[in-house]
Protein backbone atom coordinates (compact mmCIF):
# COMPACT_ATOMS: atom_id res chain seq x y z
CA UNK A 1 0.00 0.00 0.00
CA UNK A 2 1.29 3.45 -1.15
CA UNK A 3 0.24 6.67 0.69
CA UNK A 4 -1.53 8.91 -1.77
CA UNK A 5 -1.94 11.83 1.08
CA UNK A 6 1.08 13.11 3.34
CA UNK A 7 0.50 14.46 6.60
CA UNK A 8 3.30 17.15 7.56
CA UNK A 9 3.50 18.78 10.48
CA UNK A 10 6.30 21.25 11.75
CA UNK A 11 6.45 19.62 15.31
CA UNK A 12 5.12 16.57 16.50
CA UNK A 13 3.12 18.92 19.50
CA UNK A 14 1.24 19.19 15.92
CA UNK A 15 -0.39 15.96 16.13
CA UNK A 16 -3.57 16.52 18.70
CA UNK A 17 -4.57 18.66 16.01
CA UNK A 18 -3.40 16.67 13.45
CA UNK A 19 -4.98 13.71 14.42
CA UNK A 20 -8.73 14.66 12.95
CA UNK A 21 -7.12 14.04 9.52
CA UNK A 22 -5.35 10.77 10.14
CA UNK A 23 -8.93 9.89 11.58
CA UNK A 24 -10.66 10.61 9.15
CA UNK A 25 -8.40 9.08 6.02
CA UNK A 26 -8.01 6.68 7.69
CA UNK A 27 -11.71 5.91 8.08
CA UNK A 28 -12.25 6.24 4.24
CA UNK A 29 -9.45 3.97 3.27
CA UNK A 30 -7.26 6.61 1.69
CA UNK A 31 -3.76 5.50 2.26
CA UNK A 32 -1.70 8.23 3.99
CA UNK A 33 1.49 8.77 5.48
CA UNK A 34 2.02 11.60 8.89
CA UNK A 35 5.46 13.04 9.42
CA UNK A 36 7.31 15.88 11.55
CA UNK A 37 9.39 18.27 8.71
CA UNK A 38 10.23 21.85 9.82
CA UNK A 39 11.08 24.47 7.56
CA UNK A 40 13.49 26.29 9.77
CA UNK A 41 15.23 23.22 11.22
CA UNK A 42 15.13 20.45 8.40
CA UNK A 43 15.15 22.22 5.41
CA UNK A 44 16.82 20.10 3.41
CA UNK A 45 14.86 17.38 4.42
CA UNK A 46 11.36 19.49 3.43
CA UNK A 47 13.07 19.72 -0.12
CA UNK A 48 13.65 16.14 -0.61
CA UNK A 49 10.20 15.37 0.57
CA UNK A 50 8.54 18.19 -1.51
CA UNK A 51 10.69 17.53 -4.56
CA UNK A 52 9.93 13.30 -4.51
CA UNK A 53 6.64 13.05 -3.22
CA UNK A 54 5.10 13.29 -6.46
CA UNK A 55 7.06 10.01 -7.63
CA UNK A 56 6.36 8.40 -4.99
CA UNK A 57 2.45 8.97 -5.39
CA UNK A 58 1.74 11.30 -3.53
CA UNK A 59 -1.67 13.43 -4.51
CA UNK A 60 -2.32 15.90 -1.71
CA UNK A 61 0.03 17.36 1.08
CA UNK A 62 -1.17 18.35 4.11
CA UNK A 63 0.93 20.88 6.24
CA UNK A 64 0.44 22.29 9.79
CA UNK A 65 2.14 24.85 11.12
CA UNK A 66 2.20 27.15 13.85
CA UNK A 67 3.83 30.74 14.53
CA UNK A 68 5.51 31.81 11.01
CA UNK A 69 3.99 28.67 10.10
CA UNK A 70 6.65 28.71 6.73
CA UNK A 71 6.24 24.93 6.35
CA UNK A 72 2.85 25.09 3.83
CA UNK A 73 4.23 27.62 1.53
CA UNK A 74 7.99 26.36 1.38
CA UNK A 75 6.51 22.79 0.51
CA UNK A 76 4.14 24.37 -1.96
CA UNK A 77 7.32 26.50 -3.68
CA UNK A 78 8.66 22.94 -4.45
CA UNK A 79 6.19 20.92 -6.00
CA UNK A 80 3.32 21.36 -8.10
CA UNK A 81 1.34 18.92 -6.30
CA UNK A 82 -1.95 20.41 -4.09
CA UNK A 83 -0.95 21.55 -0.51
CA UNK A 84 -3.52 22.43 2.22
CA UNK A 85 -2.07 24.72 4.74
CA UNK A 86 -3.28 24.21 8.43
CA UNK A 87 -2.54 26.80 10.92
CA UNK A 88 -2.10 25.35 14.44
CA UNK A 89 -3.24 27.81 17.29
CA UNK A 90 0.37 27.91 19.13
CA UNK A 91 0.39 32.22 19.90
CA UNK A 92 -1.56 34.85 19.05
CA UNK A 93 -4.99 32.40 18.86
CA UNK A 94 -3.59 31.10 15.94
CA UNK A 95 -3.90 34.54 13.94
CA UNK A 96 -0.09 34.31 12.98
CA UNK A 97 0.27 30.90 11.57
CA UNK A 98 -3.69 31.84 9.53
CA UNK A 99 -1.95 35.23 7.72
CA UNK A 100 1.35 33.25 7.15
CA UNK A 101 -0.38 30.22 5.32
CA UNK A 102 -3.11 32.41 3.45
CA UNK A 103 -0.26 35.31 2.37
CA UNK A 104 1.09 33.52 -0.24
CA UNK A 105 2.69 35.00 -3.07
CA UNK A 106 1.24 34.64 -6.99
CA UNK A 107 2.26 31.37 -8.23
CA UNK A 108 2.67 29.58 -4.99
CA UNK A 109 -0.93 28.85 -4.15
CA UNK A 110 -1.95 26.90 -0.35
CA UNK A 111 -5.10 26.07 0.19
CA UNK A 112 -5.92 27.46 3.54
CA UNK A 113 -8.47 25.87 5.81
CA UNK A 114 -9.52 27.40 9.60
CA UNK A 115 -7.22 27.45 12.52
CA UNK A 116 -6.51 23.98 13.86
CA UNK A 117 -8.68 22.69 11.15
CA UNK A 118 -7.49 19.58 10.54
CA UNK A 119 -10.45 17.69 9.16
CA UNK A 120 -11.29 19.91 6.70
CA UNK A 121 -8.00 19.97 5.39
CA UNK A 122 -8.68 16.37 5.32
CA UNK A 123 -12.19 16.46 3.74
CA UNK A 124 -11.10 18.50 1.21
CA UNK A 125 -8.03 16.38 0.05
CA UNK A 126 -10.50 13.82 -0.43
CA UNK A 127 -12.60 15.98 -2.33
CA UNK A 128 -9.58 16.92 -4.62
CA UNK A 129 -8.65 13.43 -5.16
CA UNK A 130 -12.20 12.23 -5.66
CA UNK A 131 -12.29 14.35 -9.09
CA UNK A 132 -10.92 11.59 -10.78
CA UNK A 133 -11.81 8.71 -8.99
CA UNK A 134 -15.57 7.34 -8.78
CA UNK A 135 -14.90 5.16 -5.83
CA UNK A 136 -13.90 8.49 -3.36
CA UNK A 137 -17.04 10.19 -4.93
CA UNK A 138 -19.33 7.90 -3.60
CA UNK A 139 -17.42 7.50 -0.29
CA UNK A 140 -17.28 11.71 -0.27
CA UNK A 141 -21.37 11.62 -1.33
CA UNK A 142 -21.96 9.08 1.38
CA UNK A 143 -20.04 11.07 4.06
CA UNK A 144 -22.00 14.32 3.18
CA UNK A 145 -24.95 12.33 3.93
CA UNK A 146 -24.20 11.48 7.35
CA UNK A 147 -23.83 15.23 8.07
CA UNK A 148 -27.06 15.76 6.67
CA UNK A 149 -28.35 12.71 9.03
CA UNK A 150 -26.73 14.10 12.25
CA UNK A 151 -29.04 17.41 11.85
CA UNK A 152 -32.36 15.42 11.13
CA UNK A 153 -31.35 13.27 14.38
CA UNK A 154 -30.59 16.27 16.02
CA UNK A 155 -34.11 18.27 15.10
CA UNK A 156 -35.81 14.90 16.54
CA UNK A 157 -33.63 14.91 19.70
CA UNK A 158 -34.80 18.93 20.31
CA UNK A 159 -38.02 18.22 19.48
CA UNK A 160 -38.59 16.23 22.50
CA UNK A 161 -37.13 18.76 24.81
CA UNK A 162 -39.70 19.52 27.59
CA UNK A 163 -39.73 23.10 29.00
CA UNK A 164 -42.59 25.27 30.30
CA UNK A 165 -42.73 27.78 27.49
CA UNK A 166 -41.27 25.61 24.78
CA UNK A 167 -43.58 25.67 21.69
Amino acid sequence: MKPRVSIIMGSTNDYSVMEQAAKFLNEMEIPFEINALSAHRTPKEVEAFATNAQERGIEVIIAAAGMAAHLPGVIASMTSLPVIGVPINVSVDGMDALLAIAQMPPGIPVATVAINGALNAAILSLQIMANGDKALQVKMKAYKETLKEKIVRANIDLSQLSFEYKV
